[in-house]
């Protein structure tokens, strides 16, 4: 009579690693498409919390934007709903990473990467709020301010272009927040050391006044500045979190 297998805890093989990694990524694929699914069935929704930002341009023609194209609403429609499909499946994507790595992280750490994935979802809200709500609806009326405008013009805004602007901007500001949490991985793992980056803030600060400049759609200083001054502060705070716990010491 054979004898059960006494270590249920055993390594798994390399054919094990493989089948898991293929059955996550399936769940993860499918919950994508699921997800894309219920954005298109709810597309009017969602499109509505991008059309909304341009609703102080007047047009004159009783609508703000406009297709120039057959395809460019049906186009417009894929994307977005691609985006929010990746955006709500996003957690089962997370849980899927985090369970596929976490039994080759020592056990220690796990705290530390629960808690890295928290205030990364802070930093990515964050940055999507100061987006959404501040910047983004300024920065349109800025520059569709009659000011830049001679009166004799009237305002045609692409329907595609304009959602794009949109979606753009949310991600590079939901992107450039999580610089923050990235430094403070590199002084943790003593990758950096803080004086180091302490000494070179000035650099820093100057790197980060141009990095707002080039994503912010906007040329006005003040949406700059926006998003400027919460980077700068982040990354001093960075700073003063990693003295706490005496990361980066040297």
């Amino acid at each position: 009579m054979a004898k059960k297998d006494q270590n249920p805890t055993k390594e798994m093989t390399v054919l094990d690693h493989i089948t898991e990694l293929r059955n996550r990524f399936l769940v993860s694929l499918l919950s994508f498409v699921v997800c894309a699914i219920v954005a298109l069935v709810f597309y009017e929704k969602l499109i509505s919390l991008f059309i909304v930002q341009f609703d102080s341009i007047e047009s004159g023609l009783g609508t703000t934007l406009f297709t120039h194209s057959i395809a460019e609403g049906f186009l417009v429609q894929l994307r977005t709903a691609a985006i929010f499909g990746l955006i709500f499946s996003l957690p089962i994507h997370v849980i899927n990473i985090v369970q596929f790595v976490f039994p080759g992280i020592d056990q220690k750490y796990h705290k530390i990467v629960v808690a890295g994935l928290l205030i990364s979802f802070f930093l990515a809200a964050f940055g999507a709020y100061l987006a959404y709500f501040r910047i983004i609806p300024f920065s349109i009326r800025f520059l569709t301010n009659p000011v830049f405008i001679p009166n004799r013009v009237g305002i045609l805004l692409n329907y595609q272009q304009s959602i794009s602007y949109v979606l753009s901007f949310l991600l590079w500001a939901i992107i450039t927040f999580q610089a923050p949490l990235v430094l403070e991985i590199l002084l943790a793992l003593n990758v950096l050391k803080r004086k180091d980056v302490f000494k070179a803030s000035r650099f820093v600060i100057v790197g980060i006044v141009v990095l707002a400049a080039v994503i912010t759609p906007s040329v006005d200083p003040v949406s700059q500045l926006a998003i400027a001054a919460p980077l700068v502060g982040l990354y001093f705070l960075a700073i003063l979190v990693a003295k706490i716990f005496k990361w980066g010491e040297g």
